[in-house]
């Protein structure tokens, strides 16, 4: 049931609103929106198509209204909103983020240039630096010591006098970062407040947005944070602009507003108020990993992997009863600290570009996006894995969803598809024939992904094969089999959204809050009293910011972890909240699968404690709109190429399978925003 609806548990609406739950992909936009009389019902655009339309979520919900491109929004159907996007991992990855100032204590202006001095690439002549994303750097005359004694306090004047100047040059977004600032945070607090009275429109404060030890990692997050809120908030403001009516269109109409929530890396929505650059890297995709795991929970997987293909990438995770996250993360070269879903991702998408270099195949990591697009959409575009299973024959042009062309009413282009594939077989020396080259690239990408699955599962100690595949993506389906094949696993698991189930994550998710505290102590037997004392305090934050958001003290629940660490080591391991003795021995044990040994009797560092708490009143019903009468709902057949020869297969509408039925492979399921190919075997 959504959090602005609880007082009827089968979640229809007898005011009449709709739900919407939007992710914005890379290359399709995906909607799951909730009708007044309960039922849920899809829609899925192309995430760019300027000539149509300027944003494909806003298009996408005035589409499912019935409503006209000029027709506003704010009619008082909408009750919320909820949506993950990728505005800001594009933003990083594009470096179209806000220019920034790095403000950070005298004599460190390099420090995040320097970094940890560490080399990926042990033996590679050419050494490449770490990108910075900060535009300018000053340095402000202060410093504290490690146990907060005031060495030299901060010179307000020249520090003013260094702001204006980098304000002058047209610097609008500001990092702050000082030494030990995460714990001793009054110099920052002044250095922002300076910036404040001068003009800086973004203020970033490391205490604030990353308090945790590690100079280094608390500058980057920080910088990140400053450099895309800028460009979030923008994005933020427009689709509020649209959705929620000025106040004197509220005083003529009365029309209640509509809430206006956003994924977090973390697996939690928050208010669109609330939403900050650093929390949006994995927007979109944490919303897939909430829906895998809360759709595999009703059908009664618990030990999942969660496998996303979509259109630019291929994330996947692992869930064996909690959600996993990663405090110290490189997205697109960038070190961060914050916590984020952990989900491993690997450039092999539905559009990832193939090509022959000469002498081998290759898939990625250049993406075709949505526009221009794979060549099969009828916009130019380059070859890609898409048209390879448009040429091998597991794409069906008839089942696609018709978004193509100039009037965006098309299917696919198979034609083209098929004459770039057969160009570039004569390319290439000792090919028999198109239908090869196509395979070949697509059993390229099922590597490519069973790779990224091993480094979150077999890498780390778990063992695949007792663990179903949970699928989901718009090209999931395709390649869902060779992937478990390459992998030993023998299930496979699709729900009905399994094409666009990072859309339906957002209407599963919680809204959630997360807070944490640098403690850098020994653990001993009086570490439990004292971490009960630092939980109230965060956790009586949480509340509070959840109490802000619609939620009840009475509908919250708190999970607590300590991240711990053996003295002298570097990585620290989140332990749940637990009694002393119990915080060893589950230590020791998560040490021994994560790294091979434990150390009994050595000392267990406390590094820091994160708080989260969530607001436990979601409930949907799966009341989901099936066509009664399915296109093409007669059974036909059809031929695909795959693993180096021709199968027969029969073509299965989804809509009149039943539970119990069976299909047996060679088979192809189709969706309608996804098509399933059932191997042989």
């Amino acid at each position: 049931m959504d959090k602005n609806s609880k007082d009827d548990p089968s979640g229809t609406d007898a005011q009449g609103q709709w739900d919407f739950w939007v992710d914005r992909g890379g290359t399709f936009t995906d909607i799951v929106a909730r009708k007044p009389d309960g039922t849920l019902v899809t829609h899925k655009l192309l995430s760019e198509n300027p000539t149509h339309y300027k944003d494909a979520a806003l298009q996408g919900i005035r589409d499912l209204l019935g409503l006209n491109p000029n027709d506003p929004l704010h009619t008082g159907a909408i009750r919320a909103v909820k949506m993950g996007t990728t505005i800001a991992t594009n933003a990083l990855l594009e470096r179209k983020g806000e220019p920034t100032l790095f403000l950070t204590t005298q004599g460190f202006a390099d420090i995040l240039k320097i970094g940890t001095q560490s080399r990926p690439h042990l033996f590679k002549l050419a050494i490449e630096k770490p990108e910075t994303l900060y535009t300018d750097v000053a340095e402000a005359p202060e410093r504290v010591s490690v146990d907060g004694e005031v060495l030299t306090p901060l010179d307000l004047e020249t520090t003013r006098d260094r702001l204006q100047a980098a304000y002058d040059t047209g610097l609008r977004a500001i990092a702050i970062c000082f030494l030990h600032g995460y714990r001793y945070s009054v110099h920052e607090e002044q250095a922002a407040a300076l910036a404040k009275e001068i003009g800086f429109t973004q203020i970033s404060v490391s205490h604030h947005v990353s308090p945790l030890i590690k100079f280094v990692p608390r500058g980057d997050t920080t910088v990140v944070d400053a450099y895309l809120s800028p460009v979030l908030k923008r994005y933020v403001e427009t689709i509020s602009e649209t959705l929620i009516p000025d106040e004197s269109t509220v005083q003529e109409t009365e029309l209640p507003s509509p809430k206006l929530m956003f994924m977090q890396s973390s697996g939690g929505l928050t208010d669109a108020a609330l939403f900050e650059g650093k929390d949006a890297i994995l927007s979109g995709p944490a919303g897939g990993v909430v829906g895998a795991v809360e759709t595999s929970a009703m059908a009664g997987f618990d030990r999942i992997i969660g496998f996303d293909m979509g259109g630019t990438s291929t994330d996947v995770c692992h869930y064996a009863g909690e959600l996993e996250r990663s405090f110290d993360t490189q997205v697109a070269g960038i070190r961060m600290r914050a916590p984020m879903m952990q989900i491993n991702t690997v450039a092999a998408g539905g559009g990832s570009i193939v090509r022959f270099d000469g002498s081998r195949l290759r898939v990625g990591p250049q993406s075709a996006g949505a526009n221009p697009g794979p060549a099969a959409y009828r916009n130019g575009g380059p070859l890609t894995v898409t048209d390879a299973n448009v040429m091998v024959g597991k794409l069906l042009p008839d089942h696609f969803p018709k978004v193509f062309g100039a009037n965006a009413d098309e299917t696919l282009d198979a034609q083209t598809a098929t004459v770039q594939f057969e160009h570039l077989a004569q390319t290439i020396p000792g090919t028999t024939s198109a239908y090869e080259i196509a395979d070949g690239f697509i059993s390229i990408a099922v590597e490519n992904m069973a790779q990224a699955i091993k480094k979150i599962s077999v890498l780390r100690g778990y063992d695949v094969t007792d663990y179903t595949l949970s699928c989901f993506g718009g090209a999931g389906g395709q390649h869902a089999c060779l992937v478990a094949d390459a992998l030993g696993m023998e299930t496979i698991y699709f729900h009905p959204f399994s094409g666009i189930l990072s859309a339906y994550g957002m209407g599963l998710a919680d809204i959630r809050t997360l807070r944490e505290e640098a403690l850098e102590t020994p653990l001993t037997p009086d570490s439990p009293g004292a971490i009960g004392r630092i939980v109230d305090r965060l956790a009586t934050k949480n509340r509070h910011d959840l109490i802000e958001q619609d939620i009840p003290a009475n509908k919250t629940e708190t999970l607590v972890h300590l991240l711990l660490r053996y003295a002298g080591t570097d990585t620290p391991l989140p332990i749940a909240q637990t009694s002393y003795k119990n915080y060893i021995v589950e230590f020791e044990k998560a040490h021994q699968a994560r790294f091979g040994f434990s150390s009994p009797g050595k000392e267990i560092i406390i590094e820091a404690i994160t708080v989260e708490t969530i607001g436990k009143d979601t409930h949907v019903e799966e009341n989901i709109a099936v066509e009664q009468n399915p296109k093409d709902s007669t059974p036909t057949t059809t031929r695909f190429y795959s693993q180096g020869t021709w199968h027969d297969a029969n073509v299965v509408q989804r809509p009149t399978l039943t539970p119990g039925d069976t299909v047996a492979g060679p088979a192809i399921i189709i969706e309608r925003h996804a098509t399933i190919v059932v191997e042989a075997g």
